[in-house]
């Protein structure tokens, strides 16, 4: 590239950057700074959201397997093709078979989108419960995450919640009695039973169309708000929390191990 070029291109860049619209979107200058990377942090709306300064250890994607940015990725692809979806569902027990089976032969896409948004659900519940396993596992939960970790159990809840209410959509054999089964479980539940059970189906026995309809309410409305209003918590507690929990420190052990090793002594020597 020619000097001439070079120097219309700087031009061209120092001429944006220090406009009225860019400097009205970015309020900050390059976070080259520990200064400006807090003050860049602080005044963008997406990326407040993590803390200014992480654990490198905690970073490493065989620590995290990043399986909290999966679930939210596949939370993301779950809520676009559920839209697309809802155009052609009607959640009525005389057309829903019916409407399935349109949008799998019949709509441009639809078996495709159908399908991504089928295995997105399978694959959410899979990497959430991973996620709480890890979670558990590297002892995250203590202090002072506790309360980031009852929102996560909240989180797994909606989740399994959502595959339940989804199930019943397609209002085929297999979903049918597989809602009959758990709502009659939850009548045998002690004290407020009958309550829960009247509360899924809308019905005293059975399922039918007041069960569809709140099912189909609870799955694309009341779970999905109450689950992106926790994902909004989740991250806020995260960032609060100073990001990830970063592995435990190395054991008395161990940093005798290393010691000796750069000494080039027996540990024994050491004690």
């Amino acid at each position: 590239m020619s000097k001439t070029n070079k120097g219309l291109l700087d031009q061209a860049w120092s001429m944006t950057t220090e406009s009225q619209l860019w400097r009205s979107i970015f309020r900050h200058g390059y976070p080259d700074t520990p200064l400006n990377q807090s003050l860049v942090m602080m005044g963008n709306v997406f990326l407040h959201l993590h803390p200014v300064k992480v654990s490198r250890k905690a970073m490493k994607i065989t620590y995290t397997w990043c399986l909290g940015g999966l679930s939210f990725f596949l939370f993301l692809v779950l809520t676009i093709t559920g839209v697309f979806l809802m155009f052609y569902f009607v959640p009525e027990q005389t057309v829903a078979y019916a409407n399935i089976q349109q949008i799998t032969s019949a709509v441009a896409f639809g078996n495709i989108v159908r399908n991504m948004h089928r295995w997105a659900a399978h694959l959410m519940v899979v990497t959430v419960t991973l996620h709480m396993i890890r979670v558990f596992y590297h002892g995250a939960y203590k202090p002072p995450r506790e309360f980031n970790w009852v929102v996560g159990v909240i989180l797994f809840l909606v989740t399994l919640l959502l595959s339940f209410t989804g199930y019943l959509l397609p209002w085929d054999q297999i979903g049918y009695w597989a809602i009959t089964v758990g709502s009659n479980m939850a009548s045998y539940a002690p004290i407020f039973g009958a309550q829960v059970h009247n509360f899924l189906t809308g019905q005293p026995v059975g399922v039918g169309q007041p069960t569809l309809v709140r099912f189909y309410t609870l799955h694309v409305i009341g779970l999905p708000l109450v689950g992106a209003i926790m994902m909004a918590v989740h991250f806020w507690r995260i960032r609060k929390d100073g990001g990830e929990a970063g592995p435990p420190p190395p054991s008395r052990r161990e940093l005798e191990a290393a010691r000796a090793e750069s000494q080039n002594v027996p540990v024994s020597a050491l004690n």
